[in-house]
């Protein structure tokens, strides 16, 4: 995909990467259609449950140091603030520094802005921020209503970011724009490309840029084993480090639909080599991360070393959990390529992935290499999944997989729908939060005692099923095909 860093905004996921909204069928189906470019689901005509892209811009950039935060938008839009709030505090203290809430401000957008416009709005609560938070940067988060009274954002921001002389950068996120809400991640990234990243100074060899979400700084050890240094972003990272981030001498991410737009756009705009390999989840896949840092930064041979003695460690724990976990089914459900991320790290504990839902499904990556293909690698290491299906968080569709296919085990990502797992019996692990626990070598580990753990707790999942209650009629249980609501799947 051509990287346009002169416009404020970039197509859509649904345009852009082919976005698939429902699908049902294999994984390997699912990676053919993908790659035909055939069309499939547009998405369901009733919903129980969604998502908004402003909400992953703010996942983003809230936890940015130094800088602040601006939701242009009604204040109901600014609910999150609590979130991200308690979010960043807490990673604060566990990365050692001074505690502090997040930098964020509404512009509270009332019926009456609706019909005069809320530039003014806008204006005051900029004002009103650099007065609070002195900030060295300032995101505005644009929200549904100031989407379609349509306000020069744009505008407004250079106006005053020449008064202010710092950058204020529009983020344009608009919940109704897409049905992907990690569409948000993109603004984001777009955003902090286009006016925060700067030419490369000078270059440093020995730092790799990690793109992921607020997890623990689980890279950084195992990677000053070999002499490498480690650079988070977005959260928490400070303005400085963004504008540096064309100086690294490699850029990936945890997860390719957050990072893999961003990432390309380094490639491209700054010569700033994306790894192109799976993501770390797992033993085979965080063989070929590391071998192909390795190969970027010229250390080929320290990182066989380290793969060796890596694995040698957790060897056997490794062993004791996959006699344990012998024979055990799981269903994953989570977004795009972290639902492919966990089948890796679940089939690698010794359990059969019998089936996995994916929020949605991108039929491409911005940089189209197979080795940042997940779902290709998810078969390429591990093979088919029989039951693999594509929609959004629609609770009355998974309640019906799931009694048809009766798993041991859910993991969730999203607590939201964690409870679904708990209403049905089946012992259920969330897996939300700090992603980055997960991965690696020590990540599966972590994941296998979590999951042992969960085992132990049977019984309670059992008593919180002859208890709980779904508010479905009979007549949706009689239906044989849970995508009857589905628009526009495709017959093959």
């Amino acid at each position: 995909m051509t990287v346009n860093l002169k416009v404020p905004d970039l197509p859509i996921r649904e345009q852009r990467l082919g976005t698939i909204m429902v699908y049902e069928g294999t994984a390997k189906n699912l990676c053919e259609i993908s790659r035909e470019g055939k069309g499939c689901g547009m998405g369901c005509s009733f919903n129980q449950n969604t998502g908004c892209g402003s909400g992953c811009a703010m996942d983003l950039l809230a936890l940015v140091r130094d800088t602040a935060l601006i939701n242009h938008g009604a204040i109901g839009c600014a609910a999150d603030f609590n979130n991200w709030s308690n979010v960043y505090r807490l990673g604060l203290i566990n990365r050692g520094l001074a505690e502090e809430p997040i930098s964020a401000l509404s512009s509270n957008l009332q019926e009456k802005d609706t019909v005069f416009g809320g530039l003014e709005k806008l204006r005051a609560t900029i004002l009103e921020t650099r007065r609070r938070f002195a900030p060295k940067a300032i995101w505005i988060i644009t929200s549904c209503v100031s989407g379609i009274i349509g306000d020069d954002i744009e505008g407004l921001a250079s106006e005053m970011e020449r008064e202010a002389g710092i950058p204020i950068v529009p983020i344009y996120c608009e919940g109704f724009k897409s049905k992907v809400w990690a569409t948000g991640f993109d603004a984001a990234l777009h955003g902090i490309l286009r006016k925060i990243v700067r030419p490369p100074q000078r270059k440093q060899a020995d730092l790799i840029n990690v793109v992921n979400f607020a997890g623990t700084h689980v890279f950084t050890p195992l990677l000053a084993k070999v002499g490498l240094r480690v650079r988070y972003i977005v959260p928490f990272a400070t303005l400085e480090d963004l504008a540096e981030l064309a100086e690294a001498a490699a850029s990936t991410q945890i997860c390719e639909t957050l990072g893999t737009y961003f990432c390309h756009a380094l490639e491209t705009e700054y010569g700033v080599p994306e790894v192109k390999a799976p993501p770390p989840y797992g033993m085979g896949w965080t063989d070929a991360w590391l071998r192909e840092i390795g190969r970027l930064t010229h250390k080929e041979a320290e990182m066989e070393e380290l793969i060796r003695t890596e694995r040698a460690e957790i060897a056997p724990r490794l062993a004791e959990l996959r006699e344990a976990l012998a024979g055990k089914t799981a269903y994953i459900f989570a977004g795009d390529s972290y639902a492919h991320s966990f089948i890796s790290v679940i089939r690698d504990l010794g359990m059969k992935v019998i089936g996995s839902t994916a929020y949605h499904h991108d039929a491409r990556f911005d940089n189209t290499d197979d080795g940042l293909n997940s779902l290709q690698n998810v078969l390429d290491y591990g093979g088919d999944v029989d039951n693999f299906t594509v929609f959004t968080k629609q609770p009355y569709i998974a309640l019906t997989i799931l009694k048809k296919l009766k798993p041991d085990l859910l993991i969730f990502r999203h607590p939201d729908m964690a409870s679904l797992g708990f209403k049905l019996g089946i012992t259920t692990v969330c897996i939300n939060g700090d992603a980055n626990r997960h991965a690696c070598y020590l990540g599966v580990l972590e994941t296998g005692e979590q999951i042992l753990a969960a085992f132990t707790s049977r019984n309670l999942y059992r008593n919180l099923a002859e208890h709980a209650q779904f508010p479905y009629t009979e007549w949706w249980y009689e239906q044989e095909n849970p995508f009857v609501f589905a628009q526009g799947m495709s017959d093959e």
